[in-house]
């Protein structure tokens, strides 16, 4: 017997166009978890925006952000729409925001890695991946908080040849993750969703993209147990 999700999202597939299908298959099979980006107290908003479309592009499904005095905004006309696709947590209910965040990804088992030029510990090229990994980013003038540095499992730095200390946040976030995606690709490791994941993914973008999404899912639900 068909599951109730496989039946979800047949239904859904019936309703949207088959360049949207075929998008979202392809799309859905090279999404990850295993790879995740918190940024804290970033104030610029078109670096965090920039940040946004750049996990999209490299297939994130998620972006954590930490408010302390900045509050996050997404500037359309550079994240292109990627928080529509993109999953944001925001952290910003307590003065606690950025423990929050990291017992957060720590209970859901993510390493937690401090990027920060000032470290002779790893470099992109050869930093562990063998577990989950959740790379922290903190501001373009001050860099992170001694509690994320203090608390991280590993730091990273991107080499650099030049003058200039860092590179822009948006920039070191492009490189970061094209680099350890590239490492992930010819590794043995399981880091992409898995197919239950990667149609759960889907049924949720049918959903935003049709109206009345979560209605019809409903009327989806109730079908199936009339006819299973």
């Amino acid at each position: 017997m068909i599951e109730i999700n496989d039946f979800i999202l047949e239904e859904f597939y019936k309703l949207i166009t088959p360049n949207k299908v075929e998008m979202f298959d392809r799309i859905a099979a090279n999404r990850t978890k295993y790879l995740t980006v918190a940024l804290e107290n970033i104030y610029q908003e078109h670096n965090a925006s920039a940040v946004l479309r750049s996990c999209d592009c490299f297939g994130l499904q998620q972006l954590h952000v930490i408010e302390h005095s900045n509050s996050f905004a997404i500037q359309r006309d550079i994240a292109l729409g990627a928080g529509r696709w993109v999953d944001i947590f925001n952290y910003s209910i307590s003065e606690r925001t950025t423990d929050d965040c990291i017992l957060n990804l720590q209970n859901q088992g993510y390493k937690i890695v401090a990027t920060t030029p000032h470290t002779d510990s790893y470099t992109i090229h050869n930093l562990p991946l063998e577990e989950p990994i959740a790379f922290f980013f903190g501001t373009e003038r001050q860099g992170l908080t001694e509690e994320v540095i203090n608390r991280a499992d590993y730091s990273v730095k991107i080499p650099m040849y030049g003058f200039t200390e860092s590179f822009n946040i948006s920039v070191s976030v492009a490189i970061l993750l094209q680099t350890i995606r590239q490492r992930l690709e010819v590794s043995p490791i399981d880091w992409k969703l898995s197919i239950n994941e990667q149609r759960n993914l889907k049924i949720d973008w049918c959903k935003k993209i049709l109206n009345g999404g979560d209605a019809l899912e409903q009327e989806f639900i109730k079908k199936y147990k009339k006819e299973f």
